[in-house]
């Protein structure tokens, strides 16, 4: 039995036909290829500009894409290797980065996320190494934990997400390109003096820190770039925040979408607010 198979037939994983339950599905079966192929030496696909693909992340997206075939075959899949997949006026289009941190995992670091999201509907994150899976139908966002501590009978095991400021943590993204210098750069944000007073910037380099401020675990996350609303990297996360209730916005502070730029995503207002005061005001 495949990977895909067993994410699709196993109760625990599956449990229905909800997007909600595909996404996760998709999510986990994508995560259990990058966990078993993790410390390998991989080949790597170039991708140029310093940016590269591993055997991992193409292994991966076809795990990912087993699953949303088998139970939305006339759905189209946008993936971040493979790139689309069906009709391009699909009214259903699904987002698949099947290993964000694609540079952590090469060098041996576990910190990466298998991002999967349905354009404005449900979607997940799976963290490989810590067997959660963050997910969301839309309304409401959760985190069901790893298979190990659901046989222990953890409570929780499908815990409801709830934001918080109280870590004080930003996790920033430092990935060039800088599309918004000279006008904003993150480094400029780190050493702002109310940043320094009121936070503690931490880099990640994955989404995965997107599913961390729905989560409570980072009080923010911040990125430059450009219109990130239809981000196979940024959907998913995007997803989960919104239906955690953070505050997502552009740096400019404009809602995300065409006009919009890169991505603010805090707990609560009043770190929003904080934050935009500190990009507006360098």
């Amino acid at each position: 039995m495949t990977t895909s198979e067993r994410h699709m037939t196993t109760s625990d994983t599956y449990t229905g036909t909800g997007d909600a339950e595909v996404a996760t599905a998709a999510a986990r079966a994508g995560a259990d290829v990058v966990r078993g192929m993790y410390g390998r030496r991989l080949a790597r696909i170039d991708k140029g500009a310093g940016d590269f693909a591993t055997e991992a992340d193409v292994a991966a997206e076809k795990a990912i894409l087993d699953v949303i075939r088998a139970a939305r075959p006339d759905d189209t899949v946008l993936g971040e290797e493979g790139g689309r997949r069906g009709a391009a006026d699909a009214a259903r289009q699904w987002m698949v980065d099947p290993l964000c941190g694609t540079l952590n995992y090469a060098v041996g670091n576990m910190l990466v996320a298998v991002n999967v999201a349905l354009r404005d509907g449900a979607a997940a994150v799976a963290d490989p190494f810590s067997g959660e899976v963050f997910h969301t139908d839309g309304t409401s966002a959760r985190v069901r934990h790893g298979e190990a501590e659901r046989a222990e009978g953890a409570e929780g095991a499908d815990a409801l997400l709830v934001p918080s400021s109280d870590t004080r943590l930003v996790d920033v993204n430092l990935d060039p390109p800088f599309p918004g210098a000279p006008g904003f750069r993150g480094v400029d944000l780190l050493a702002h003096p109310g940043f320094v007073a009121r936070f503690r910037p931490r880099v990640v380099s994955t989404t995965l820190a997107l599913a961390w401020v729905a989560a409570g675990r980072r009080a923010a996350y911040v990125t430059d770039g450009g219109d990130l609303s239809e981000s196979v990297h940024f959907a998913a996360g995007i997803a989960l925040c919104r239906a955690a209730g953070c505050v997502v916005t552009g740096v400019d502070g404009a809602p995300l979408g065409r006009a919009g730029r890169g991505l603010v995503a805090a707990a609560d207002a009043e770190t929003h607010g904080l934050l935009m005061s500190m990009i507006d005001g360098r």
